[in-house]
């Protein structure tokens, strides 16, 4: 696999090694080894898949507060999807800052979202699946979010968001008390 860090320290997008013959190619999307080597979360203890219908949903932006907070691992395996990715580190230098990443059934690029960041993305297809390898069990209890358009993150998407769920479009603005544990 191919690690390339973003400038939010931490995150990281992944791509596959292609091993390339006249049958297409073989290579590898998930290696434990691997990102431990690179000093990143390889615990996996479960896989989620997002199917969306259409083009222009938004899904997000979700975290898990401490001490349940979740690494992830997304790969949009059909269809487009612009991800995007806030960190909520209070001491980083990037605190707040956000980047967005596409990722493509045809790119096969996957993004490393660590711990202690909001995750989110609005798909450019009809027909998109995404799946997500997660380090932590979810736990209903410390799932926290904010809205895509926050002033406080100024996101850009190169589309407005056209089916979005009740519960992510009413975020309320963010404040810092919206990071704390959960207990």
């Amino acid at each position: 696999m191919i690690f390339t860090e973003t400038e939010l320290k931490g995150a990281f997008i992944l791509e596959i090694k292609k091993l390339e013959d006249e049958r297409g190619f073989f290579g590898r999307s998930w290696c434990k080894r691997e990102m431990e080597e690179h000093g990143l979360n390889g615990n996996v203890v479960q896989t989620n898949v997002s199917y969306n219908k259409v083009k222009g949903t938004f899904r997000g932006m979700h975290f898990q507060r401490a001490p349940h907070q979740e690494t992830k691992l997304v790969r949009c395996t059909k269809g487009a999807i612009l991800d995007v990715i806030i960190d909520l580190r209070p001491a980083s230098p990037t605190y707040k800052k956000w980047i967005a990443v596409e990722l493509t059934e045809k790119n096969h690029k996957m993004l490393y979202v660590p711990e202690d960041f909001a995750h989110g993305f609005v798909t450019l297809e009809d027909e998109t699946e995404v799946t997500y390898q997660v380090t932590q069990f979810y736990t209903p209890g410390a799932e926290g979010g904010l809205r895509w358009n926050d002033p406080a993150f100024g996101i850009q998407l190169p589309i407005t968001p056209t089916v979005i769920s009740a519960k992510d479009a009413a975020w309320a603005d963010f404040n810092e008390t919206i990071l704390a544990p959960v207990g």
